[in-house]
Order: C-alpha cells, then sequence, then structure tokens
C-alpha cells in the first residue's frame, strides 16, 4: 500500500512460512520487511508452543473485540517417529509447531515433521471465533438501594468492578445490581478434507466445551455455538460419522460452503456476467460465452449430476447451503442469525437482453448485420474487401478448428469489475493449447468461457505456460492451474508441464511446491531466445531429455515452428514472444506458410518486438494507457493505445488486438477511431478465430454502440 508504518499479522498452519517464503521472490522487499517484522514478534509464542499437542487450543488473535482460536487436526495415520518425545509424559504425542508465522518456523516445522510423517497441506485448522461475554443487565434501583450514587461507580459496576457504598459500610459487587452475563456468540469454520482427518476431529477433547449435553460437564465450562460454517467436501459431510459429529452441538445453525451447485447460476460477478451476455447477443462469433449458467444446463454436466440432490442430516441439526452474499449476524445480540437479505436474486439472460435492446434499439439491427458478416462454408469469414489489407497467404484455406485465442484477462494491474488480469490462451484443439501469461483468476476465467468440465479438459490439454514477467497480474494463477492439472491427470501417464517464465518466477514455483505437487518443469525465458535457440540447434550434444529439447518435441506436436521470447522494456527480465506455426500444404499440393502471433506482454514501444513482429498475422500489443497519457506510460514503462498501433503497422502486421488496459477505463478504453483499420479492442472471454481475423475490424464500432456513455464521456474529454 506503499504507507509506512502498515504492518500484517498473518497467523495460520505451521505450513503457511512456506508460502510467505515463496512470495519473497515477486513481492518487494520493504512489503515483505513489514511481515517479516510482524512475523518475528511471534517467535517467542511460537516457541513456547513447540512442545504442546495437536489437541489443544492456540488463540493467535486476543484483541478484547474478538477471540480467534485455532485448533490443528492432523489426519489420524500419523506416525510418531520414535515412541516418546524427550519431555513428554506420554508416548507416541504428535506435535504442534504453532500459529503464529515467523523466520525460525521452518526449522520447528523440520522438526515436526522429522517427528511425524506429515506432508505441507496435510495438516487442516478449525478456527473458533468468540467475541466477549455480553453482560448482564444493569438495574439502577438495586444499586441505588445498596447505597451508591449515580455516576463513575455504576460504570465500573457494568464493567465488572466491585465498589465501595456512598451510604453503606459495604462492598457492592457486580451481581448484586446485574443479571449474569452470558457467553458471546461464537462461530466455527471447519476444515475437514478427508474422512482420515474426521477421525481426528471427532477425538479432538479441546472442543470438548463447545458440545452441547455433554455427561458430566459442568454447565458453567459449556459455551454454546452459534453458528458452525462448513468447508469439508461432500464427501466427508455426507457420512454418519461427520453427520454425528455435527448434531453435537446441539441447536448451532450449520452453514454448509461447498455444497450448492445453484451458486453458478448466480453469479458473484454480476457486472462482469452481464457485460459477457450483451457482447455475446451483438456478437456471438467474438463472444461465445452466455454470461450466465442456467441449471438446465448444469445439470447436463457430469460432474453437477453426479451431486446429492437432498443430503440426509439428523433432524437435531439446522442446515442452511451457503449462498453468495449470505450474512449471519452476530451482533447486536437481537438480530443473531441468518441475514439473506442481500442474496443476489437469480438474473435470467433474457431480462438483461430485454433491457439491453430496451436502452439500445439499434443493437438489433447492429446484431443482424454482424450475423450476416459471418457467411460462406462452416461460417469461414470471407474478406468481402472490407479493407485495402490483402489477405495473407498463411489464411489460405483455413478451417475454424486450426486455433482460436481466448482472452481471459485485458486488464491490468488487479483485477476490476469488467476485466480480470492478464491472461490469453492459445487453443489448438485436438492439438492441445498453449497459456500467455495466467494473472490471478484465470482458472475462473477458463470455467466461465468454457464451463466446469470444459475447463478441466482445457487444463488437462496444455503443452505449455508461458510468462512474460515476474508482475503478480501477470502470473499469480499459474499454481492453481498447475495443482488442478496434476490432480485431473494422477493415475494417468503424463509429462510435467513446462512452464516458461523469468527466473524469479522459478524461485517462487520451486518454493510453491513444498507446499503442493505442481507437476512442472521449468525453462528460463532466456533460453528462448532467437540466439539461445540458435545455439541449441548447433549443439551436437544436447540433452534429449533436457528442458529445451523436451519443449522442441511439444511444439512439433502442435503444429509449431518456434516459440521464441523476445526482451521488451518493461522491467528486469522481461519478455514478449513470438509463436510460428509450421508450413502446411493443401489439397493441391500447394504450400502455404503458417501463420505467426506475437504477444508483446508489458512494454514500452520496443524496437525487438517490432523487428520480431514483421509479417505477423497477429499482433496481441498491450495498450495500458490513452493516448493523452504519454508521461504516464514513459515513466511505467507501458505504451498508448496509438503506441500500440504503430507498432504494429512499422511491423507490417496483418492485424492488431489491443489489450492490457488501465483499470481506469472500467468498460471500453479511450481510442481514436480513425486509426483502427486493422486492430481491435480485447475484451474478457473475446474469442477470436484465426479464420475470423479479417473481419474483426469491422467489429469494432458496433462494440462502441453497447458503452454510450463512456464512449459520450470520452468525446468529451
Amino acid at each position: 500500500m506503499g504507507k509506512e508504518g502498515m504492518s500484517v499479522h498473518v497467523s495460520g498452519p505451521p505450513d503457511l512460512y512456506l508460502l510467505v517464503k515463496a512470495m519473497e521472490s515477486f513481492i518487494s522487499n520493504s512489503a515483505m520487511g513489514q511481515i517479516d517484522s510482524v512475523l518475528r514478534n511471534g517467535s517467542d509464542e511460537v516457541a513456547s508452543a513447540s512442545s504442546s499437542k495437536f489437541d489443544r487450543l492456540f488463540a493467535p488473535i486476543t484483541d478484547g473485540v474478538v477471540k480467534l482460536s485455532a485448533v490443528l487436526v492432523p489426519p489420524c495415520c500419523l506416525k510418531v517417529c520414535g515412541s516418546m518425545k524427550e519431555g513428554s509424559s506420554e508416548p507416541n504425542t504428535p506435535l504442534i509447531s504453532g500459529s503464529h508465522l515467523a523466520e525460525d518456523l521452518q526449522a520447528q516445522w523440520m522438526n515436526l515433521t522429522a517427528e511425524v510423517a506429515l506432508n505441507p497441506g496435510e495438516l487442516s485448522v478449525v478456527y473458533i471465533c468468540e467475541l466477549p461475554e455480553i453482560k448482564g443487565k444493569f438495574y439502577p434501583d438495586k444499586a441505588a438501594a445498596l447505597g451508591v450514587e449515580p455516576g463513575p461507580k455504576y460504570g465500573q459496576l457494568q464493567r465488572g468492578n466491585s465498589v465501595e457504598s456512598d451510604h453503606q459500610n459495604i462492598i457492592v459487587h457486580p451481581c448484586d445490581v446485574m443479571e449474569p452475563s452470558t457467553h458471546g456468540p461464537i462461530v466455527l469454520l471447519v476444515d475437514c478434507p478427508t474422512p482420515s482427518h474426521l477421525q481426528e476431529l471427532s477425538s479432538l477433547q479441546s472442543l470438548t466445551p463447545f458440545y452441547s449435553n455433554i455427561s458430566g460437564q459442568p454447565v458453567e465450562m459449556c459455551k454454546k455455538v452459534n453458528c458452525l460454517i462448513h468447508l469439508s467436501p461432500v464427501s466427508v459431510t455426507n457420512t454418519p460419522a461427520y453427520e454425528q459429529w455435527m448434531a453435537r452441538f446441539g441447536e448451532a445453525q450449520h452453514i454448509m460452503a461447498r455444497h450448492e451447485p445453484k451458486n453458478i447460476e448466480i453469479p458473484i460477478l454480476k457486472s462482469s456476467s452481464r457485460i459477457a451476455a450483451t457482447l455475446n447477443y451483438l456478437c456471438p462469433q467474438l463472444f461465445p460465452s452466455p454470461g450466465f449458467w442456467s441449471l438446465q444446463q448444469l445439470k447436463s454436466l457430469p460432474s453437477i449430476s453426479k451431486f446429492p440432490r437432498e443430503l440426509s442430516r439428523p433432524t437435531s441439526c439446522q442446515i442452511t447451503y451457503a449462498e453468495n452474499l449470505l450474512k449471519f449476524h452476530l451482533l447486536p445480540y437481537k438480530e443473531l442469525g441468518l441475514d439473506n437479505s442481500n442474496v443476489p436474486a437469480t438474473i435470467s439472460r433474457t431480462e438483461i437482453l430485454n433491457e439491453l435492446t430496451s436502452n439500445i434499439p439499434e443493437i438489433i439491427s447492429a446484431s443482424e448485420h454482424i450475423s450476416q458478416l459471418w457467411h460462406g462454408n462452416n461460417g469461414i469469414v470471407e474478406e468481402l474487401q472490407l479493407h485495402e489489407t490483402p489477405l495473407p497467404s498463411c489464411l489460405e484455406g483455413i478451417t475454424r478448428e486450426d486455433m482460436e485465442i481466448v482472452f481471459l484477462g485485458t486488464g491490468s494491474s488487479q483485477p476490476s469489475k469488467y476485466r480480470n488480469v492478464s491472461s490469453i490462451f492459445i487453443n489448438l484443439f485436438l492439438k492441445g493449447s498453449i497459456l500467455l501469461d495466467c494473472g490471478e483468476g484465470t482458472l475462473g476465467q477458463l470455467k466461465r468461457r468454457f464451463g466446469v468440465e470444459g475447463a478441466d479438459e482445457a487444463v488437462k490439454g496444455l503443452k505449455c505456460i508461458w510468462i512474460s514477467h515476474i508482475h503478480a497480474d501477470h502470473h499469480a494463477g499459474v499454481a492453481r492451474i498447475l495443482a488442478l492439472r496434476h490432480d485431473l491427470l494422477s493415475g494417468s501417464p503424463h509429462e510435467p508441464l513446462i512452464v516458461v517464465g523469468p527466473r524469479q518466477l522459478e524461485i517462487f514455483l520451486d518454493r510453491y511446491q513444498m507446499l503442493e505437487e505442481l507437476d512442472m518443469q521449468f525453462l528460463d525465458c532466456r533460453d528462448t531466445t532467437e540466439s539461445s535457440w540458435e545455439a541449441f540447434e548447433s549443439n551436437d550434444d544436447n540433452d534429449a531429455n533436457g528442458s529445451t529439447c523436451r519443449l522442441k518435441n511439444l511444439l512439433r506436436q502442435a503444429g509449431l515452428m518456434t516459440l521464441i521470447s523476445v526482451p521488451v522494456i518493461h522491467c528486469p527480465q522481461a519478455f514478449g514472444i513470438v509463436l510460428k506455426f509450421a508450413d502446411r500444404t493443401n489439397v493441391i499440393g500447394k504450400k502455404i506458410p503458417g501463420w505467426k502471433i506475437v504477444y508483446s506482454g508489458d512494454t514500452r514501444p520496443c524496437p525487438e518486438l517490432v523487428k520480431a513482429s514483421r509479417e505477423a498475422t497477429l499482433l496481441i500489443h498491450e495498450a495500458t494507457f490513452e493516448d493523452g497519457m504519454l508521461e504516464e506510460a514513459i515513466a511505467k514503462n507501458h505504451s498508448t493505445m496509438g503506441e500500440a498501433i504503430e507498432a504494429g503497422d512499422a511491423a507490417g502486421a496483418y492485424r492488431v488486438i489491443l489489450t492490457h488496459f488501465s483499470q481506469r477505463y472500467p468498460k471500453i478504453p479511450v481510442f481514436d477511431g480513425t486509426y483502427m483499420h486493422k486492430a481491435c479492442i480485447a475484451f474478457d472471454l473475446m474469442s477470436v478465430n484465426l479464420a475470423d481475423l479479417p473481419i474483426l475490424p469491422s467489429v469494432v464500432p458496433y462494440l462502441k454502440l453497447l458503452f454510450p456513455d463512456e464512449m459520450s464521456i470520452n468525446e468529451a474529454n
């Protein structure tokens, strides 16, 4: 945030330390220093907890407003090395490393895993949130009867302090003038990922005070739990053992937070979904994503159709299924309970389109006109002499099964309501796919574009992930994609996925792999530059199993001739990329050159990139700022819209697609229509088939129709 004195207190399982250490590879030293200073402050507390059992409450946060405790839950199959820990009175006792993170926690974690067969990520956590006790009602008449004058002493009594009577020789206690206090609201957040964890969870003695109706337990020791939020998967919660454990909490409200398919039908990103639906209406050829999934569509998915429709639950439990923006009020106490007033209502696509055609009637004819541009066999676009630019020979005889470019994120820096951060999915259909950059939320965008099952297939079909530079908005989604691919392909023969990126990314991924299996093989961008490839080809002693050799073979399988990383002007080790596809022969034996796709990454106008983009079929170039913000573009090493277009002109690129817009332009960026004769604006979930490149510039004027308010503001400025 750039504010001096700001610090972050991070609490969690011991292996969270590994994530913090991994992040140091791309978070600035000053920011990490602020975190480290706080983490070091907790080192003494960690040390004091290092010899305690798993089965205990550890309170990382107690500030008078809330007490947040943690219970660590290992799988029950842990094995302890050695019969007894030195200094322990009990044999085979698993040990806890503590919840505060400190720099020395890595050593303590190693000590823990040396004694217990526990891998990072296997330790689960139950969090207990306790609010302060609620004071009983104060009775002024009772205080007056005991000789206490109204004033400061009333306040002391209400705060729990005894006072001397003003008119009697007695001490007045709070219990003399107040009703008994009651426990404050209590919420449990439960993550029980496997049946093995459930066995341990059910036997934890540290949770006994929170159970109701425990025979032999004093009433004053019981703490009534008001709400439990269950993050556990259905495979665990839908078992008799879990149901019996839930029943121990009596009348508590149970919220099942991972169990309701209908939440997919009601997107939390409503604004983004509305724009996707309107773009789909205007031009379904470029925007095939409907924006909204209906329950009927969801039921056709194998993963949803197998979902248990009604789960059997003990009748004593109050069960509700979580919905987006569902609340559970804790205070004021009179409002304790569920509140679904902010749960978004289902919005049908029909409603959105009726509103669109009512507000912008001309959009109907625009949609019809666009549909007329897509014609010919199998929907292939003909040139129609829309522009003077001749059709490049590489597009002769192209089919819709050759290549598609899906823009999963077209904004810069951080996600907004309408644009996610950078990611481009190169879909080669039966030959696989490639990801160019992979910002946070990339997996979610794949699901919005292809559906739940389709996203899984897309991830399984990846041949390579290429990352332009170390800024987080270009790579923060990589680990999630890699982990999912590992899970999807586990049990099937497969090779590690090649990740090409800057050196700092390798450091991050290597450290992250201590937390979660990523199943990847890293290759430095510097090893894929043109000079590096030339050196590789001239070396007869190349390792046939090395990353570079593997990448070359994968490219060949995908129909690619080259993947070249080009140094650009942004930050250290920032690159653009050139993808050159192999030549092909048509049915009459004519040789047709392969198409060439170039992506700039983040950069100022760069001669090296222009040179590498010569005669490109498509140049995807960042255009962070409008033309009037040249100074800011220079200061931040980005390009303006005009500069991106000029780069395409200088390279002789057939088409240019602009992306990576500043989030100051939430819906559509400011641009000069006079230079868009061979360019187009990218939107999230926009899918450009190679066969549709000729028609792209003709769609731009119609896109402007969807945003009349934004365009009028832009023109006024």
